[in-house]
């Protein structure tokens, strides 16, 4: 069963199901300007395109694009200056929530973490460690 929203792009109100995020005739404009997109992006002068120069050829919102790369619609292996923002710099990805350079940062920072973890644990086992001396009182 669905729940009554309102729509983000219009205002009006749907039944959400799940599906959508927008109303039914928001996502019908959304797929006559993906419509519009993928057959600019066909012809094969303009398959190298940059997302600035799509949304100033179509038209369409820089967020649409961004979203259809996300779901695969738009797919990268074709068309190779499409992507999306990276969560953490901005800078353009393919998949993922983070660019190849922030996950890379990432990986090295925790790396670096359990490295120090596990250097303080030996630390602390080392500390407890018990010490036998050999008494001899002759």
């Amino acid at each position: 069963m669905g729940e009554l929203r309102n729509c983000p792009k219009c205002g009006g109100f749907f039944n959400y199901t799940g599906v959508r995020e927008v109303c039914p005739k928001c996502t019908q404009d959304e797929e006559n300007m993906y419509e519009v997109v993928y057959r600019f992006l066909r012809k094969r002068e303009n398959r190298a395109a940059t997302v600035e120069r799509i949304v100033e050829v179509t038209g369409v919102e820089e967020e649409l694009l961004y979203k259809w790369v996300r779901k695969n619609r738009l797919q990268p292996a074709l068309f190779p200056n499409l992507g999306y923002p990276c969560d953490q710099c901005g800078r353009l990805t393919t998949s993922g929530k983070l660019c190849n350079e922030c996950a890379d940062g990432l990986k090295k920072d925790l790396n670096k973490f359990n490295a120090a973890r596990e250097f303080r644990q030996a630390r602390e086992n080392q500390d407890k460690a018990t010490y036998l001396s050999d008494r001899n009182n002759k």
